[in-house]
């Protein structure tokens, strides 16, 4: 048996490791340290007994104690529902307008209303609501048909060009292709794209003027600033929802798309649809 080696400085006795020349005394742990470490194991005893611990073939050991955490979310869910109770009535309740007068039902439908719209909108409107091609940004003022919030609520109740609801709304752009010429095409596009301060050919604005005067006036105004009675854009702004170019305008002449928004009201019932109007008209382009 070797004789085990006493470090000579210390007078303490080595445990035979070392690395580079330098050897690892064997002393031992501190005394508080040793009955910690004990501490923990005996909790760690305690606790697999009193709580769910040990996994069996289809479930686990109950615990002495009965905890579940399932149930304990569910109680809490229980209670979150139960808290926002009167809430949801007040909500249900009231008119969109007395909503919004009321500041903490307003704060209420706003955040319920960003929840729905990120499972319900987000995939044509964006994240942000700030829309795409064909699809239109949210937070801007310009609206086709009213953006105070009974209109909001109108517009997601009932959906744009959605037939199967008899209220939607409705505003039909018709295919010019059929009915000018396609210089007359060209010159409209031109002129309406020089009412957003594009420049263009004087001679061919004059023409597209006319053009513009005779065929598009009477839905867009002969300002060009639209109407919201039929749901016509005003078309001297820099919000396009197919482009702004006088080549996009004047495809959109020849032949124009019409994009379908759902109606919201049957899918979501009116509680949700007021909670999203709510929220839509706090993005800021609400009027």
């Amino acid at each position: 048996m070797s004789e085990k080696h006493v470090d000579e400085a210390t007078g303490v006795e080595t445990t035979g490791h070392e690395w580079d020349g330098i050897k690892e005394l064997n002393n031992p742990l501190p005394r508080w340290w040793v009955w910690t470490f004990y501490a923990t194991i005996v909790w760690a005893l305690a606790y697999t007994v009193a709580y769910p611990a040990w996994p069996l073939l289809t479930t686990a050991t109950g615990g002495l104690l009965g905890y579940s955490s399932r149930v304990e979310i569910r109680n809490e869910l229980a209670a979150a529902e139960a808290a926002k109770g009167d809430y949801v009535a007040a909500v249900q309740s009231k008119t969109v307008e007395e909503i919004l007068s009321n500041e903490t039902l307003r704060q209420f439908a706003t955040a319920a209303g960003a929840a729905a719209f990120k499972v319900n909108c987000v995939q044509c409107h964006g994240s942000g609501a700030q829309g795409s091609a064909g699809y239109p940004n949210l937070n801007d003022d310009e609206w086709l048909w009213g953006g105070d919030i009974v209109q909001i609520q109108q517009t997601i109740s009932h959906g744009i060009r959605f037939t199967a609801d008899r209220d939607t709304r409705i505003s039909e752009m018709p295919v010019f292709a059929d009915m000018l010429e396609a210089p007359q095409i060209e010159q409209a596009a031109t002129f309406v794209a020089s009412l957003g301060g594009g420049e263009a050919d004087a001679a061919v604005v004059e023409a597209g003027r006319t053009v513009f005067a005779e065929n598009c006036a009477s839905c867009h105004g002969e300002d060009g600033r639209g109407s919201r009675e039929v749901g016509a854009p005003d078309l001297t702004d820099a919000i396009w929802l197919y482009g702004s170019s006088a080549a996009d305008i004047a495809r959109q002449i020849r032949t124009p798309r019409h994009g379908v928004m759902p109606a919201w009201s049957a899918r979501l019932g009116d509680r949700t649809v007021k909670e999203l109007a709510v929220y839509i008209h706090s993005l800021g382009g609400g009027e």
